[in-house]
């Protein structure tokens, strides 16, 4: 418990074009243009055909305006593989996950860039299981992206397209089945910022349906606006009407509502460890806690993994990214994990982070004890972190003597009573370089030490983001 240095990277020369959560970039720039697109879409069905049955792709998106661009180069390379395609339109990405399972499709596919601006998009794509693809079938699809299809379907064996127009409502059903029978929301004022993404339809109606009085934000898409002052990662415009409407909750989504960032009735932020902490012990409580653990990354606060502790609970960390908890969580046999950013992976109702989800078990601890947010959501003091983005140029800088001397110097300086998490982003050259620890001074020292390493070591490349300090927020006046 505490102290240590966490080296997460992941591997440049396995996958070109897949990154940490599927392939991303400026819309309609390389990859993310309707040529890519299409020859994606042809891989992915070489890949995974497997027999003589009718194969089935199910295909979603987020409210972007680049998503009509994408979606039909999608579904023209599928067809052209001999698949089926179901077009779902704006869902949040656990939704596609999940029709994948229902309509026991192939493939699914999620045209969505998450929390990213408008003019960025991806491509996310689910196995029959649900899951997310391994690396190993990443690397099978650039290859084959490299090589082309060997066979493309004749004229007879060509595939269709249609709309599930029942989507959203099946959705609904599912992510209302997770909440505990017997509990509704009777009383609760509840804000909701859907990020003017994929969930602006569905989440307004899973909390009205359960009972809730409902104050929606972020609902009206134009195309443009996604994540626009808006949503998990800015919170301020839910925060600010949570306070205006007395609410007892407020919830922020991201576009494509696999993460939330939670208010209390104080205005107080809650994030992604906070509430993992809270449905940890909840469970564990009630004995629905599988593994005797919770899963989560490197970059979770210190403050966790020590409240963890006192009540019992063990901590796994994985690499950044939603799809590495998952297979951790699979591997220990553990039914929750996630990421401080709000991803919460709960398994026994889900393949994939699902940010309405995890808000109505949170809904459910407040329900069940009847106190205010403020008294059960908070339930530990986070260890003050320091966070700082540094882009590099050509190569990888963290190879450098220079650097590693730094790194090591900065792992002395904080021993046991301290964390140190150096890692590459796996969707642009940024080197991430987090300190946890007591002593604030200490944390810049030392930050500011490797990040200098960082720079001397690659010659023009810039700090691109000033050190962001998390500690413990104050109660909004």
């Amino acid at each position: 418990m505490g102290g240590g240095l966490d080296m997460a990277s992941g591997d440049p020369m396995m996958r070109k074009l897949f990154g940490t959560d599927g392939i991303r970039g400026t819309a309609n720039s390389e990859p993310m243009t309707p040529e890519t697109a299409l020859r994606v879409a042809m891989a992915v069905g070489e890949c995974f055909r497997n027999g003589n049955h009718k194969h089935l792709v199910v295909i979603g998106k987020d409210t972007r305006l680049s998503g009509y661009m994408l979606e039909p180069a999608l579904t023209a390379g599928f067809i052209t593989m001999g698949m089926d395609v179901v077009l779902i339109g704006p869902l949040p990405t656990p939704a596609i996950a999940m029709l994948t399972r229902s309509l026991r499709a192939d493939i699914g596919v999620m045209i969505s860039a998450s929390h990213n601006p408008f003019a960025d998009n991806g491509i996310k794509l689910f196995g029959p299981d649900g899951y997310k693809l391994s690396d190993e079938l990443e690397a099978q699809i650039e290859r084959s992206l490299e090589s082309g299809p060997r066979r493309r379907a004749a004229p007879n064996e060509l595939g269709r397209a249609k709309r599930l127009e029942d989507a959203g409502g099946r959705y609904i059903e599912f992510v209302k089945q997770s909440f505990p029978k017997g509990l509704r929301l009777d009383g609760l004022r509840v804000v909701v910022d859907c990020a003017h993404g994929a969930a602006y339809k569905v989440a307004p109606t899973v909390f009205w349906e359960l009972g809730a009085e409902v104050f929606s934000v972020g609902v009206s898409p134009d195309g443009l606006n996604i994540n626009r002052e808006c949503g998990a990662l800015s919170p301020e415009q839910m925060r600010h009407e949570v306070l205006a409407r007395r609410a007892d909750i407020g919830i922020a989504l991201d576009g494509d509502a696999d993460r939330l960032i939670v208010a209390d009735e104080r205005g107080v932020l809650l994030d992604g460890d906070q509430l993992m902490g809270l449905i940890a012990t909840s469970f564990a409580r009630g004995g629905r806690l599988t593994g005797g653990a919770l899963v989560a990354t490197v970059m979770s606060n210190l403050g966790l993994e020590r409240c963890l502790a006192a009540h019992g609970i063990g901590l796994h960390r994985a690499a950044v990214g939603d799809r590495y908890v998952v297979e951790k969580m699979r591997a220990h046999g553990c039914n929750l994990g996630g990421e401080q950013s709000g991803h919460i992976i709960l398994s026994d109702y889900a393949t994939t982070g699902d940010g309405l989800i995890a808000a109505l078990q949170v809904l459910a601890a407040i329900v069940e004890t009847g106190h205010q947010a403020s008294e059960v959501c908070r339930i530990f003091e986070p260890v003050p972190q320091l966070l700082r983005n540094v882009r590099f140029g050509d190569g990888n800088p963290l190879g450098s003597l220079l650097v590693q001397r730094a790194i090591a110097e900065g792992e002395a300086r904080l021993g046991d009573a301290g964390r140190l998490v150096i890692r590459n982003s796996g969707t642009e050259p940024v080197i991430r370089v987090m300190a946890q620890g007591e002593d604030e001074d200490l944390l810049a020292s030392v930050v500011d030490d490797i990040c200098e390493a960082i720079l001397s070591a690659d010659r023009g490349i810039e700090a691109i983001e000033a050190p962001i300090t998390v500690v413990p927020v104050q109660a909004a006046e």
